[in-house]
């Protein structure tokens, strides 16, 4: 079936992103309606036709329990239309932390939220979602998948847009991650080490810290949520003599004013991409996600 026989539907607040990917497929948009009735229940109508076309919906997922009815409804109504397959593109991907039984009496939502998804949609494409304990999507969810990844665009971003940069990595955990962007940059990096005192006196530390007085520190995460880890290094670095830093997400979450308070703590610039929509996305990933696309059906 040929990309021009694909048509991409928008869940509310993806209308920007979804039109540059049905450009890059060639692709139609379609339309719909999407409202609620006065008690609260959601009223859909699909006013394209999909009858033998493989439907696209795109949606993030942040905040995503009040997105989940309706992009379920949209997605069955276009099975019941003849659409010839369903494919879910979320650029951000809701309930991968609780991924084990931490507490007693908990659940699992992670494996529960994989599974009601795979009921409905039947491909996936995500951008580097948050795996923590799992290896692989395919552990989640039940449905043909592709995860694609943003450091590349972001290792170009950095290129063309700081001048004498070096990653930081806030831990050694981030040590993996952050040089792959810096390599992809082609800029050194470093890693902040800590060294324990005590059980409540630890110590943080910039290694080389002479060596790199005159470059622009970046840095770089997945997920900003609170943004804690990130105030935290930008203050490291502030006491070490370095510049100011320019703060790097992949997932603008920004819970309550964790934007603000970054800001606040003496950054450069904050940059994410745009997986979920917020002023600080500087990053399109719209390439990525429509190679991930066109993978997924290939293979």
């Amino acid at each position: 079936m040929k990309e021009t026989e694909t048509i991409l539907f928008a869940l509310p607040g993806n209308e920007e992103l979804t039109r540059k990917l049905a450009g890059q497929l060639q692709s139609e948009t379609g339309e719909t309606i999407i409202r609620q009735f006065p008690d609260g229940e959601t009223y859909l109508q699909l006013k394209s036709d999909v009858n033998g076309k493989r439907v696209v919906l795109v949606c993030t997922l942040h905040e995503p329990d009040n997105k989940l009815l309706p992009l379920y409804f949209l997605s069955k109504t276009a099975q019941d239309l003849g659409a010839d397959c369903t494919c879910l593109i979320a650029p951000y991907l809701a309930y991968m932390r609780q991924d084990k039984r931490f507490h007693a009496g908990e659940g699992i939502t992670s494996t529960y939220f994989g599974s009601l998804v795979s009921q409905f949609a039947e491909k996936l494409v995500t951008v580097d979602p948050h795996l923590h304990r799992r290896s692989t999507l395919s552990e989640v969810y039940d449905i043909p998948n592709k995860v694609v990844h943003a450091a590349n665009n972001i290792s170009d971003w950095i290129k063309d847009n700081i001048a004498n940069p070096v990653l930081v990595g806030p831990d050694s955990e981030s040590t993996q991650w952050v040089s792959e962007v810096a390599i992809n940059a082609g800029s050194p990096f470093i890693v902040l080490e800590k060294i324990r005192h005590g059980d409540k006196d630890v110590e943080v530390s910039v290694p080389q810290v002479e060596n790199y007085k005159s470059h622009t520190p970046v840095l770089v995460d997945d997920i900003i949520s609170t943004a804690r880890t990130m105030i935290e290094t930008v203050g490291h670095l502030k006491r070490a003599g370095m510049q100011a830093p320019v703060c790097i997400g992949i997932h603008a979450v920004f819970s309550g004013n964790a934007y603000q308070q970054l800001k606040e703590a003496g950054t450069a610039d904050i940059v994410t991409c745009n997986t979920i929509p917020h002023e600080s996305n500087k990053i399109d990933i719209s390439n990525i996600l429509t190679e991930g696309y066109r993978q997924l059906w290939n293979e």
